[in-house]
């Protein structure tokens, strides 16, 4: 284990979790940038296989990102923004949320 990648870490665990959902599934998975060590094709494959379980296996799948492979898949979209240090939730178009992800790659690099 120690000699892969990141993305390769990510893709292993993935496996497992997704193997295990196939024999004992869970209602909800909650996954925090699962995303952000692949490469854009893993993305978009991590992505389509996201939206096929959560169409076939009637399973909801929460992620954050930062990557447009994701959110291209997803049903909802939501923005977190901060304000006098208070935390406000709201829904966002796939087009906002793309722009949102454009300008902060060109922002960050």
């Amino acid at each position: 284990m120690k000699q892969l990648s990141g993305g390769q870490k990510t893709v292993v665990a993935l496996t497992l979790i997704f193997a295990i959902q196939r024999c004992d599934p869970a209602p909800f998975y909650l996954f925090d940038e699962i995303d952000a060590p692949l490469d854009p094709q893993y993305r978009t494959a991590v992505g389509n296989m996201i939206r096929r379980l959560a169409d076939v296996a009637n399973t909801q799948f929460i992620t954050t990102t930062f990557r447009p492979e994701l959110v291209k898949v997803a049903d909802k979209i939501y923005g977190v923004t901060h304000k006098n240090r208070v935390s406000h939730v709201h829904v966002v178009s796939e087009e906002a949320a793309l722009d949102f992800i454009e300008h902060d790659q060109t922002h960050s690099a």
